[in-house]
């Protein structure tokens, strides 16, 4: 229910929009909110990191409590603690680590109704152990134009861990990097349900990846699988 992390001009909900205004019913001078990395419309964070200054002399445990009492019921602080003073949410970040959950629906909707808005259902059977091999060979230091979108930055990111695994009776993708492009994660999935799919091979990722070609790669998957 939120248009992503980041404050918007413009005025629709965010994340970042909702702890700035908790923070102004707390005494004290409080600075901006800064995040470790922007989460898109419609995607969920389970454990973002973010940083502020506060003036407010209150016990870290405290001033999570006062702070949790003026959030909303769909965001809620987990843990806060006293920083370095050099430290910086979005650079002193060792890495990024995100979840996309699928759940293979055909003959067996259950759950689906209440998990519509977590986990994207496929309504096909896929070749699991096709789409693990080729989750694999995404590991690595690679350029991943191919996977990107109206992306401005350096294309060239390292992922440490690219694991697709059967866990709870879903498909969970697992990926681990320094850093990721626009859609990058959604854009992986979407190739990962080709090769399911039958449409590619695994053989094919690395090609894909060297081609630097959007245009052969999958299709984005929706936002709502991912974490």
């Amino acid at each position: 229910d939120f248009m992503g992390w980041q404050q918007q001009k413009t005025g629709e909900r965010t994340v970042q929009g909702v702890i700035q205004q908790a923070l102004t019913r707390l005494p004290g001078e409080h600075s901006q909110v800064h995040g470790a990395g922007r989460t898109d419309r419609g995607v969920h964070a389970l454990a973002l990191t973010a940083h502020l200054d506060t003036s407010l002399e209150l016990p870290p445990e405290k001033f999570r409590l006062a702070l949790n009492a003026h959030l909303p019921p769909d965001v809620k602080v987990l843990e806060v603690s006293e920083a370095a003073a050099d430290f910086e949410a979005q650079y002193s970040c060792q890495y990024r680590r995100y979840l996309y959950r699928l759940r293979v629906v055909r003959g067996a909707p259950r759950g689906l109704a209440l998990d519509r808005h977590r986990v994207l259902a496929v309504h096909r059977r896929l070749d699991v152990a096709a789409m693990q091999e080729a989750a694999r060979t995404i590991a690595g230091r690679h350029d991943f134009s191919g996977f990107a979108t109206q992306e401005t930055r350096s294309r060239e990111r390292t992922v440490l861990l690219s694991e697709l695994r059967e866990e709870h009776g879903e498909l969970r993708y697992h990926v681990v990097a320094d850093g990721f492009l626009r859609n990058m994660i959604r854009t992986v999935v979407g190739t990962l349900l080709w090769v399911g799919k039958g449409k590619l091979l695994p053989g094919d990722i690395p090609g894909i990846i060297a081609a630097r070609d959007r245009r052969r790669a999958g299709h984005n998957v929706a936002a709502h699988g991912l974490y």
